[in-house]
């Protein structure tokens, strides 16, 4: 098993990316005017600003911009409203949602950060412990190739003939195991061996896009061999906190798993599917820096960009340096920046 790791610290956005043996695994965003309250990991107090004992959840005000976050809470004194809590973050938000904590204690004073969850380094380092990132170019590659593999829905593996679909409702992700058999092979056998490619392949996925909540995977074919499906699943999915179902006998294996990370594309294109302002100028700033990068000759690279696109880009170009320059140009449309040579 091999682990690569990549790191791309762009103005605006670092981004982690780990890579097993060859196939990307996950992808990390943060974003440098995201609510530290809102990362996953961060310890805040918070102060309740509506408790609903009927569903045994309070909702706190964190001291950052956004929804209030949503604490679950079991047996015994629900929360007061006005009250003061020591929260950790277990889910960042979603869906118009804020994030979800966990209770640590009771807490005094006004709403506050108590320490910010890890950063993306800190998060590579345990994902893949003693590897040391690659920076620069090859770094910007990866994260276009991993953020493209991420916002697609399927892949198809020509040496398997296995097509995989994986699609995500507001209820569920929806995974689909398809296989073509190939003349002179065991069907019986090919089957079996896509379902087990699938699952991993499809948890893979699901890491990749940072997707949780229940999962229903429809297999190849009939008959199968359950206890070998299953612990193929469990041990695609590597989560201590997934949560089996059986395979009923329709060939659907569901579980659920645990919603940890935004997914990437809420990240990228805002929780109503429309494309944010912010992502398309740390794209357009991400261009100019890769261009820096390669070219180390050339004195000065200039983005050309929509006016309300440049306005978000000029400060954070200005972080590369004296060769990076802005210029507004209200003929090229959103998102489609032009990178010169100047």
């Amino acid at each position: 098993m091999t682990f690569e790791v990549f790191l791309d610290e762009t103005p605006g956005e670092t981004r982690g990316i780990v890579a097993r043996d060859g196939r990307f695994e996950r992808l990390i965003i943060q974003r440098d005017d995201d609510p530290l309250q809102n990362r996953l990991g961060s310890s805040s107090v918070g102060r309740v600003v509506q408790a609903e004992p009927g569903f045994s959840a309070a909702f706190l005000d964190l001291g950052a911009s956004g929804r209030p976050a949503f604490l679950p809470f079991g047996p015994g004194r629900p929360p007061r409203e006005g009250e003061h809590l020591a929260v950790q973050v277990t889910a960042e938000p979603r869906e118009q949602k804020g994030p979800t904590v966990r209770l640590i204690g009771a807490a005094v004073g006004p709403p506050r950060l108590l320490e910010p969850g890890p950063d993306v380094r800190a998060e590579l380092a345990r994902l893949a412990p003693g590897v040391t990132p690659v920076v620069g170019p090859a770094a910007i590659q990866a994260s276009w190739d991993a953020e493209e593999e991420a916002m697609g829905q399927g892949d198809f593996f020509a040496e398997t003939a296995l097509d995989l679909a994986v699609q995500r409702t507001r209820a569920m992700v929806a995974v689909d195991i398809d296989y073509a058999h190939l003349p002179g092979r065991d069907a019986r056998r090919g089957r079996l061996r896509a379902n087990l490619e699938g699952i991993r392949h499809a948890a893979r996925h699901i890491r990749l896009k940072n997707w949780g909540g229940l999962v229903a995977i429809d297999l190849v074919g009939s008959r199968h061999d359950a206890e070998a499906i299953t612990a193929a699943a469990r041990a695609a999915f590597e989560d201590p906190d997934a949560v089996f179902g059986p395979l009923n006998r329709f060939g659907v294996l569901q579980l659920s798993l645990p919603w940890r990370r935004m997914p990437v594309e809420e990240r990228l294109r805002g929780w109503d599917g429309q494309q944010v302002l912010a992502t398309s100028a740390i794209a357009t700033v991400r261009s100019l820096r890769m261009r820096m990068l390669q070219d180390t000759s050339t004195p000065r690279f200039t983005a050309r960009c929509h006016p309300q696109e440049a306005a978000v880009v000029t400060p954070l170009a200005a972080r590369l340096g004296p060769r990076a320059a802005v210029v507004a140009s209200p003929t090229i449309r959103m998102g489609q920046a032009e990178i010169e040579e100047s």
